[in-house]
């Protein structure tokens, strides 16, 4: 996706058994599309060397506060002064406490004191050692002093014991320094989504459902999380990773889908029905397995509520915005079901556009008008629907 592209991070990597997760670190980054310079502790090189780092990342590696290679031996200023952003991972306690404290005794201490960028820290330690009041102390601090904290994650840790302390990991992390780097939009906003089909039970192995991947909801929760929101996703049945900072509940059918939108709707500040939610449901599922036979079959169908409209209908409803996938007459019907619903915004597309693919096509429409965005992956036609959303929300 290149969402790191143009951007040049310096990666901090010091003593601590989670250095060897910093290899696959520099690979995710680069792959984001990141320019990314090592600078690699004495303690850090005990546990990976600077040639794995260096035939990462592409670039030379640097380890020494005298080092000769800048023209004026100031690598300690020279190499942060274009950088973006500094991530000391993995950040052991020692390093953290120099860095709350101001000292600077090697390359890497003393170009995050000269440092004219962000810098972000992601913790790595033994769980008693995270859990120190000193520890605690210049956790504090560093977040004072503007230092953005990346973790720590609980989990088994090295030395066996289990517990606050692990390194985030590397896709962790990746995920981390891309959401740093977006414009918080909707800082401050509270989201509730539907994302995915759902389905509807005939009996306990059959059911009606549709093509939905959730790629565009999952997408779209995403940003709205990078952006800043505090995102709430209810979702049908997919087979995708859940988000970074977004809270999942998991439903199968509308009924339960809805039941979960009405439990964590009080307080948002806007609503997304992005899923598929199928428009019947059997009026009756048998509890037993359908056996085949030679006989026609013939099932009740009973229409299932909508959502959205139940939710823009509310005395004191959230900003809401609906999803049109149609097949034909995209404008018609996409403004249509706009109108009668009562949206601010809908967001339309045709199902041959990107149901189901990585790829999406999509109109915008509300009270100004159409706003076609171009075709492209789903991630930032989510980001483009991010943005087009947050200038019509009300101010706090």
């Amino acid at each position: 996706m290149n969402e790191l592209k143009g951007r040049k991070l310096v990666l901090g990597v010091t003593g601590g058994v989670a250095a060897y997760k910093a290899a696959e670190l520099v690979r995710l980054l680069g792959k984001a599309g990141a320019d990314v310079h090592v600078v690699l502790t004495e303690g850090g090189a005990r546990f990976v060397t600077a040639v794995t780092f260096q035939a990462l990342s592409g670039n030379p590696v640097w380890t020494d506060l005298w080092d000769p290679r800048m023209a004026n031996n100031m690598a300690h200023i020279d190499l942060t002064r274009d950088a973006d952003a500094i991530l000391v991972a993995p950040a052991t306690a020692d390093v953290m406490a120099k860095l709350a404290n101001g000292l600077a005794d090697d390359l890497l201490t003393t170009l995050c004191l000269a440092r004219e960028c962000p810098l972000l820290v992601a913790p790595a330690m033994n769980r008693q050692m995270w859990e120190s009041p000193a520890t605690r102390r210049n956790a504090a601090q560093l977040l004072v002093d503007g230092v953005e904290l990346l973790g720590p994650g609980a989990g088994e840790q090295a030395c066996g014991e289990v517990g606050l302390g692990r390194m985030l990991e590397p896709e962790a992390l990746c995920e981390a320094m891309i959401a740093f780097f977006q414009p918080k939009l909707l800082a401050g906003r509270r989201i509730v989504m539907t994302a995915g089909p759902t389905f509807e039970a005939i009996d306990p192995v059959r059911g009606i459902t549709n093509s939905s991947s959730g790629k565009m909801a999952y997408g779209l929760a995403r940003a709205c999380a990078q952006a800043g929101a505090e995102v709430t996703l209810v979702s049908g049945p997919v087979s995708l990773p859940v988000p970074a900072g977004v809270e999942r509940v998991g439903v199968r059918s509308a009924l339960e889908m809805r039941d979960a939108v009405f439990a964590a709707l009080p307080g948002a500040d806007v609503f997304i029905g992005v899923a598929a939610v199928a428009d019947y449901r059997p009026v009756n599922s048998a509890e037993h397995k359908i056996k085949k036979s030679g006989a026609e079959l013939s099932l009740t169908l009973t229409p299932n509520p909508d959502i959205l409209a139940e939710v823009a209908s509310l005395p004191q409803p959230p900003f809401c915005v609906g999803f049109a996938a149609e097949s034909r007459n995209l404008d018609e019907y996409a403004e249509g079901k706009r109108k009668a619903k009562k949206l601010p915004l809908i967001v339309g597309n045709l199902v041959q556009d990107g149901l189901g693919g990585d790829d999406n096509q999509v109109v915008l429409f509300d009270d100004q008008g159409r706003h076609p965005l171009p075709k492209a992956p789903k991630p930032d036609v989510a980001r483009a629907i991010v943005a087009h959303l947050a200038t019509l929300l009300p101010a706090f």
